[in-house]
């Protein structure tokens, strides 16, 4: 199964050199056939010189220029009509992520046979370091109010790093959010419309370099109008997008093959 990972980046010529590098490193030494594709946002800094620089040097890096309208919703949805891969993973360019976890979605994709693979970094096994406590507090109640209102049994959907079959991305479309509340709409409408899913622990670390692109006051509205979005669709479309789930999920895991019901 060839794994494409979709980075999205904008003014990150601090840190995409050495995420790149290391992600390519961990995906060679461990065999998955991959493509690292990264989205260059209409960065103004040295951003897209370094992306030149690296799909020179590593044989399975390349970039694409998203052109205005720009923004991470943007570029993802960018990245999601360019990769070529059987299975993409949301990525993020600022070396939060760690390639070992990525590694673990990937593997535990195959073992468990299911569509999706959700990130949780407050469950036991995962790791966060240096999260600012403002962002933290905002999260665990934004996280709270959706798993409240959807009862998922899954703590952390606006977490950006989620791993998903082709064919999910295929029953997702149309996409709508713009911004980074797409982190939401992925998940939800996954798991509103039958798809199977397995949530890991994975770790998170604070950039190191760069500016967050995430401004919580801007993006609150833009949360709960895509959360009442999904919770409409859940209510009243009957079903109709729902799919049976076709793989059957092994007892003990925290994978779930069953659609969510009103």
């Amino acid at each position: 199964m060839k794994l494409s990972v979709v980075i999205p980046a904008h003014n990150e010529e601090g840190c995409v050199r050495p995420t790149i590098e290391s992600l390519y490193q961990a995906l060679a030494e461990a065999d998955i056939p991959h493509e690292i594709l990264v989205v260059n946002d209409s960065s103004t800094d040295g951003t897209e010189e370094i992306l030149r620089s690296l799909a020179s040097e590593l044989p399975t890096v390349r970039y694409v220029n998203n052109a205005p309208p720009n923004g991470y919703g943007f570029a993802v949805r960018r990245g999601l009509l360019s990769y070529t891969g059987d299975a993409v993973a949301i990525y993020m360019a600022d070396a939060s992520d760690s390639p070992a976890d990525l590694v673990a979605f990937y593997r535990r994709m195959i073992s468990g046979g299911v569509d999706c693979v959700f990130g949780s970094r407050f469950m036991r096994g995962s790791r966060v370091i240096n999260y600012p406590w403002p962002k933290l507090v905002m999260n665990r109640l934004a996280n709270t109010f959706i798993n409240v209102l959807f009862g998922l049994g899954y703590n952390d959907v606006t977490n950006a790093f989620k791993l998903f079959r082709r064919h999910v991305i295929d029953g997702l479309t149309p996409l709508i959010a713009h911004h980074f509340n797409l982190t939401v709409e992925l998940p939800l409408k996954s798991i509103i419309r039958g798809f199977s899913f397995s949530v890991v622990p994975n770790s998170w670390t604070n950039r190191k370099a760069g500016l967050s692109k995430l401004k919580i006051k801007e993006m609150g509205s833009r949360y709960l109008f895509i959360v009442l979005y999904c919770l409409i669709e859940k209510w009243l479309s009957g079903g109709d997008y729902m799919r049976r789930p076709e793989r059957a999920v092994e007892p003990g895991t925290p994978e779930r093959s069953r659609p969510i019901t009103p």
